[in-house]
């Protein structure tokens, strides 16, 4: 079945396919488990890779699970052996003449038959575990409203798991994931090109990234330059996000990427003032013009505590007998940005000034990369 109309239903080995075959959507079961979950997945790529799941936190029981689509356009999931249900969609808008359909990006829609580009709901705005072309991850900056990544349990059991990938919006704008209300690592925030921990050739001759910030919300997403290729990111259930590509053959995923890939991506390893390097031994150390604020710990390779400066700051006093002054750094990801400050319309020399003025500045940077450098980041 390519479309599925009020009245209609989906259950047992039934399909819900989209137009060019790529992805497939219907109930499916965990190994020898009786529970049953509503999904998407690639079609006819073995084993099976779900990318979505409706019911995660709820399974039907005894594999008796039917898809119903309302004739005002919500989509209901109910177990038949006990007519009582189990997932909605919720949906607030309604249609005269409701469609669900699967698309191509697979992307589960259902919209107005006799309005196509009317969308009343559509899975992408509900992620799983897994990111896909076309999907993006938000953040609402006026209401407590944002969706991410969320682990499964195990690979399994696909209920609501320890570990998120989302935007942290507090500072400047920037991907992290977290266990709980810890965090584990940062992806980084937006350059202008990429996440400043993920900008790698390769990413970027792939993907058409975008970070989009605006009054109500942020969000990010990709978008694949070469359609031929199947390509998504997962968080795991051990909270490692990795990016899969199909081989040329369609017979395995490849993994391009992982995070964290290494001990300098565990969030704050080295504590403040330091640099991680992976291919130092030790990972870690102060930059210049600071020492170990607990030398006898930073022995013994425990660096949490950071690092100190050596020499105060003469702060705030920005004459020509000033001290203070700044050193450059290259080639490194961008710090915590959670307790930053920052402005798309100052250039690099008013940021320097900004930050002299201040006595709680550390450093400074340009927002935007490209093309010379914008806006100003404290």
């Amino acid at each position: 079945m390519e479309t599925i109309l009020p009245g209609q239903s989906i259950k047992g080995n039934e399909t819900l396919i989209s137009t060019d075959g790529t992805f497939e959507a219907g109930f499916f079961n965990f190994d020898d488990s009786n529970n049953q979950y509503f999904g998407i997945w690639y079609k006819d790529i073995p084993p099976r890779t779900v990318v979505w799941i409706a019911n995660r936190d709820s399974a039907v029981e005894n594999s008796s699970g039917v898809l119903n689509l309302t004739d005002k356009g919500t989509l209901v999931i109910v177990d038949d052996s006990k007519g009582v249900m189990i997932w909605s969609s919720n949906t607030s808008t309604t249609a005269a003449n409701p469609i669900l359909q699967l698309l191509e990006n697979g992307n589960l829609v259902v919209k107005d038959e006799t309005k196509p580009d009317t969308i009343l709901w559509k899975s992408f705005d509900f992620p799983g575990d897994t990111l896909l072309p076309g999907m993006r991850i938000r953040s609402s900056l006026v209401k407590d409203d944002s969706t991410g990544l969320v682990s499964w349990t195990d690979t399994q059991d696909p209920s609501t798991g320890l570990y998120s990938y989302h935007i942290d919006t507090n500072g400047f704008p920037q991907v992290v994931t977290t266990r709980g209300n810890t965090v584990l690592n940062r992806v980084g925030s937006w350059n202008g090109y990429s996440l400043s921990g993920s900008s790698s050739p390769d990413l970027l001759k792939s993907f058409n990234i975008t970070f989009v910030i605006t009054e109500k919300e942020v969000s990010y997403g990709y978008e694949l330059l070469h359609n031929s290729v199947l390509s998504r990111y997962m968080l795991n259930s051990v909270g490692q996000v990795t990016r899969f590509s199909l081989s040329d053959d369609r017979k395995s995923w490849q993994i391009f990427f992982v995070a964290p890939s290494d001990r300098c991506e565990n969030y704050a390893i080295c504590g403040a003032n330091s640099n991680c390097d992976a291919d130092n031994s030790p990972i870690c150390e102060c930059l210049d013009g600071f020492i170990p604020k607990s030398p006898e710990k930073w022995n013994l390779q425990n660096w949490t505590d950071g690092c100190a400066r050596r020499v105060k700051l003469d702060c705030g006093n920005i004459s020509s007998i000033s001290s203070d002054g700044f050193l450059k750094l290259v080639g490194i990801k961008l710090p915590d940005t959670s307790k930053s400050w920052f402005n798309k319309s100052i250039n690099l020399e008013e940021c320097e000034r900004l930050c002299l003025r201040n006595c709680s500045c550390t450093a400074y940077a340009n927002l935007d990369i490209r093309d010379g450098g914008s806006g100003c980041l404290i």
